[in-house]
């Protein structure tokens, strides 16, 4: 693979490259809360690696302090970065993600029990996070190679603040930063001791949270020392203890449950007869008795036609809120050996024990089941089974003859095997070193540092209730070659719930393991200071060079390698690549007067990155920031970046994604005009969908190019100077910032359901190539594997506004308003296809809201303190699709579904005793009112988008002491 993209731009600054580097620690505050907005006496900021101040508030940065994070209730550095408006949708602790998502796309797995974070809606593989203005690993999810980094790998006691860069910064940090930066800060000057505790629970009287912090830090005039432990357990909630999330699709039932029963569905063709029957066992018959004379489904014998009131409701097994331990130790040492020169170590190791659960794994058998495991797919059951009702060989073998194939679907619950349980154990450890100082040259001061830092994240994840396959078909098969085999016992799956019996089920059913392995080395050096003087200031610099190299692998379990495993299926992955860079930054004024406090400052910056997997790129970076006045800052920014493939998306192996789709073809129709080209795909007029959940092989592709990105941002900073020490205010700052992505050659497979759809509008080979159908006319394979997919484009703006009121004898009293509106997003497939995402909508989990909002009030007086957070959430609208006949759509004719307008409320009051070695008490209450999310009939699981709402019956109370001495 080669790619090299030169435009006037990256020739423009390719002369101008020097050195590469990361930055030691960004320790950059947010412009809207500085003291001024004026030149400051700083010498490291998040979004520029120059160590001077006239580039801050070039660049819009959100920052979380450590106030912010005792004020939010929440326990993970995930669910902080997913509260700001800038987020999109991202994995959490509320994704019930293991064995009901299977595999994506980019081989990255389903990364359970993660938390990540996603900036503009472009994804959490588009955010680079930093600790301390270094990499951090990403993560292992044990079911592939994450592009994304897991938040909750980092404990929350070790944190100072969180800066979050809503800007493309691929020239100062590389690939990965295409949509902004999260750089996470670590206590360091820090003397004494602080012990927090916190338990909290839902109103319901589950999902039990308990966290314990404890830091110890000690400096010197040479030395300091930090040592922070973090220790968090949150309890589970099960989908069936809320309303809303107890059925597939609320309120409809088991309308949308799954075709896979505790008492087995049997759609086959009698030889005798030659008719076709769709059939299930009546309720408590374990023994069934089949009658071939019987026509219809007005039986008298043990058989009843599958309705949809067969279905089985799966939610009543999945988790609405799962179960997660986390311990982190961590700690960092300095010393200053010189007046000029200091040196640093850290360590970290963070473990994460998850757990998922999903619905007892269903058997799926014959060519309608669609698994894409030949085993299941052409599977042969014996006449001579002791357990076989029909008394003739079933058989969906494809190399049967199709006339002699009477074996369509069979689909069978053995809830006597129990739920599909997935426990994750995921190890991260850091260790970094490095040497910083200064030197003089002349009458400038220059600023060095160099680097070396290795992290890894491994993973394990450890599978029970799942299914054997191979030892599945043979206790179906000869009962003499079955009784050839040790443990095997001729298997029942013709009866009712029970009558699998402990025996057949020993013989069926594994532990499977799963192992995957993110590793991250890297070495950097950094030189920063003034070059030379202009009239209107200094010329200054910053450039680096920075070596790193990746390594990542995947071991599913052996059993499902051989492809013997009957959940989902994949193969190893493993791969590796290094990348070796150069940057420069500079700053140059422009203009300069003193007295007015006026200045015009032009930034540069550009990188060059080389792969050896054969990508060759240069990413300049332009700004300007005029500072009209002390009160008022105009900036603009414009970038080019890119993100180079990660190891999942160019060696992930072929994998299984389930996904909940849609067919078009499925009678009756909607589109009644797509009759004939059903009939062109070999559907039948009568075909009706057995199962909405249709197996998807996804994968990654060796021959991806990187993703290319523009991104501009403009905007102001007014701190209006006949507000401040006002009777009104002490002070008011105003900030505005308008962004715009642009990302070509995105990676990323078509949206399934709009390939779907495509293919069958269309019949064009580019949505059907990969889609087949079985005679039946169910779809048995769908292929939908990585590609630079056309271009994705977004745009907004945020506004931002924080009050600080005077003092008064009653307290202070402040107020922070946050606001993102997404003016416009837009994904388009390399043919031009649309997407399905956009603003306002609300697409299988993924909602882009136009407007979301915080407002935060905190009021202070002495030791008392009050804070009272509304969070709001614009409507959305998504398409009803198979639920339009339901009460739940609420505009059938429209095809529209109104997710309404949500705001939430929370409250904190606090309580400090200073006499008691400075305890502060603390009572929260989140979702105060106990607003339950709008009902989602397209998302994926629990009827609601985990990634933009909080829980059915969310309101959550906490309690909180923390002591310091």
């Amino acid at each position: 693979m080669k790619s090299t993209r030169t435009s006037r731009l990256s020739l423009a600054v390719r002369g101008a490259l020097l050195l590469a580097a990361l930055p030691l620690a960004a320790t950059a505050q947010d412009s809207s809360e500085e003291e001024g907005v004026q030149t400051l006496d700083r010498i490291e900021v998040t979004g520029t690696r120059i160590r001077t101040a006239e580039a801050e508030g070039l660049v819009p940065v959100q920052r979380i302090t450590r106030a912010d994070i005792d004020r939010s209730g929440l326990t993970s550095v995930g669910d902080l970065v997913q509260s700001l408006t800038g987020s999109g949708s991202a994995l959490n602790t509320k994704f019930n993600s293991s064995g009901n998502f299977g595999f994506p796309p980019d081989g990255s797995g389903v990364g359970a029990g993660s938390a990540q974070a996603d900036l503009r809606h472009l994804g959490a593989k588009r955010v680079l996070v930093l600790v301390d203005g270094i990499r951090w690993v990403n993560e292992a999810s044990a079911s592939g190679v994450g592009a994304a980094t897991d938040l909750n790998t980092i404990p929350l006691a070790i944190i100072e603040r969180i800066e979050v860069l809503e800007d493309g910064a691929s020239s100062l940090y590389g690939s990965d930063a295409i949509a902004g930066v999260v750089n996470i800060i670590t206590r360091k000057d820090f003397d004494g001791i602080s012990l927090s505790a916190q338990y909290g629970e839902y109103g319901e009287g589950d999902g039990a949270t308990s966290s314990i912090d404890f830091a110890w830090g000690k400096s010197s005039d040479r030395a300091s020392v930090f040592v922070g432990i973090s220790h968090t357990d949150q309890d589970v909630i099960f989908s069936r203890d809320r309303e809303q999330s107890s059925f597939p699709v609320p309120g409809t039932g088991v309308a949308f449950g799954s075709s896979g029963t505790p008492t087995g569905r049997f759609i086959i063709t009698d030889p005798n007869t030659g008719r076709t029957i769709d059939v299930t066992p009546n309720t408590g018959v374990s023994d069934p008795v089949y009658d071939p004379t019987q026509v219809g489904c007005v039986r008298t014998d043990d058989y009843h036609c599958f309705t949809t009131a067969d279905r089985f409701n799966f939610s009543q097994f999945n988790l609405l809120l799962t179960p997660s331990e986390r311990t982190g130790v961590f700690g960092q040492g300095r010393f200053q050996f010189t007046d000029a020169v200091s040196g640093y170590a850290k360590v970290l190791f963070n473990r994460r024990q998850s757990t998922n659960q999903a619905a007892p794994e269903p058997i799926f058998l014959g060519p309608e089941a669609g698994t894409g495991n030949p085993l299941a797919d052409n599977i042969f059951i014996s006449g001579l089974n002791p357990f076989n009702p029909f008394g003739f060989d079933l058989d969906g073998r494809l190399t049967t003859p199709e006339a002699d194939r009477n074996l369509i679907l069979i689909g069978r619950r053995p809830v006597e095997g129990g739920p599909r349980i997935f426990e994750q154990d995921v190890d991260t450890w850091y260790v970094g070193a490095g040497l910083e100082g200064v030197f003089d040259a002349g009458s400038r001061s220059f600023y060095w540092d160099a680097n070396v830092a290795f992290s890894e994240n491994e993973a394990e994840q450890t599978n029970f209730g799942s299914y054997d396959i191979r030892n599945i078909a043979l206790a179906l098969g000869d009962p003499a070659a079955c009784a050839a085999v040790a443990g095997c016992t001729p298997l029942n799956i013709f009866g009712g719930p029970g009558t699998i019996t402990p025996e057949m089920l020993a013989f069926i059913s594994p532990v499977v393991r799963d192992q995957s392995r993110n590793e991250l080395a890297l070495v950097t050096a950094n030189l920063s200071g003034s070059l030379f003087e202009l009239p209107a200031g200094s010329v200054d610099f910053a450039a680096g060079v920075e070596h790193r190299r990746l390594e990542g692998s995947y071991q599913p379990d052996p059993l499902t390698v051989a492809g013997f495993y009957n959940g989902v299926p994949s193969l190893p992955t493993a791969g590796k690549y290094d990348v070796s860079e150069v940057y420069a930054e500079f700053n140059v004024p422009l203009y300069a007067n003193a007295e007015k406090g006026s200045r015009l400052d032009f930034t540069l910056a550009g990188r060059y990155s080389d792969y050896s997997t054969g990508i060759s790129e240069v990413t300049p970076k332009y700004g300007l920031r005029w500072q009209v006045a002390e009160e008022l800052v105009l900036r603009a920014s414009f970038a080019e970046g890119f993100r180079a493939p990660s190891i999942g998306e160019l060696f992930g192996s072929a994998s299984r994604f389930d996904a909940q789709l849609d067919d078009p073809c499925t009678t009756p129709l909607l589109d009644p005009s797509l009759a004939a080209n059903c009939a062109a795909l070999g559907v039948p007029s009568n075909y009706v969908q057995p199962n909405p959940q249709i197996s998807v092989t996804t994968g990654g592709n060796e021959q991806l190019e990187p993703e290319f990105a523009d991104s501009f941002t403009a905007g102001f900073v007014w701190s209006p100077s006949f507000l401040e020490d006002s009777s009104i205010a002490d002070r008011v700052d105003l900030e505005f910032t308008f962004y715009k992505h642009e990302i070509e050659g995105a990676i990323q497979a078509i949206d399934a359901q709009t390939q779907l759809d495509l293919c069958v509008q269309t019949l064009d080979p580019l949505y059907c190539s990969g889609i087949s159908r079985a005679s039946t006319g169910g779809i048995n394979a769908f292929a939908n594997r990585l590609s630079n997919l056309g271009s994705i484009k977004t745009d907004g703006w945020d506004v931002d506004l924080s009050w600080v009121f005077p003092m008064q004898d009653w307290g202070q009293v402040k107020m922070a308003w946050r606001n993102t509106f997404v003016g416009r997003y837009e994904a388009v497939g390399a043919a031009g296809q649309l997407q399905p995402q956009a603003p306002g909508r609300e697409v299988v989990d993924s909602a882009i809201p136009d407007w979301t909002s915080n407002l935060t009030t905190e009021w202070a007086n002495g030791p008392w303190s009050a804070s009272w957070t509304f969070r709001h959430i614009s409507e959305l609208r998504e398409s009803c699709g198979r639920v339009i006949s339901f009460s739940v759509c609420s505009d059938p004719a429209r095809d529209t579904n109104v997710l309404k307008a949500i705001t939430y409320s929370d409250l904190q009051v606090g309580y400090q005793f200073e006499d008691l070695a400075n305890l502060k008490l603390t009572f929260g209450a989140n979702n105060v009112f106990d607003k339950d999310p709008p009902i989602c009939v397209s998302c994926s699981l629990n009827g609601y988008d985990a990634s933009t709402y909080d829980i059915p019956g969310g309101r959550f109370f906490y309690l909180r002491g923390e002591v310091s001495f």
